[in-house]
């Protein structure tokens, strides 16, 4: 069964959730990630199969299914780690 991430995150204590918050803030956002790969939406919508439009709303999202950010970040050639099985 597939997990949101809102789900994961309200499932963490509140000191873990809001050090993870802080550490978010530090980070890339989708589309910085993409750049820094140097890929465009088009590439990354021809990988996984779907519309450039489709990638356009992924990257504004604040919220996704963990396996879809997964997807996202291997079609750029990178790999998703979450740190600890859940």
């Amino acid at each position: 069964m597939a997990r949101k991430l809102d789900d994961v995150m309200a499932a963490l204590p509140k000191t873990r959730q809001q050090r993870i918050e802080a550490r978010a803030m530090e980070l890339a956002t989708l589309k910085d990630l993409r750049l820094a790969a140097e890929r465009t939406q088009e590439h990354l919508a021809e990988a996984l199969g779907v519309g450039q439009d489709t990638i356009s709303r992924l990257e504004k999202r604040s919220d996704m299914l963990l396996s879809t950010l997964r997807h996202y970040v291997e079609s750029m050639g990178g790999t998703l780690e979450t740190g600890r099985r859940w």
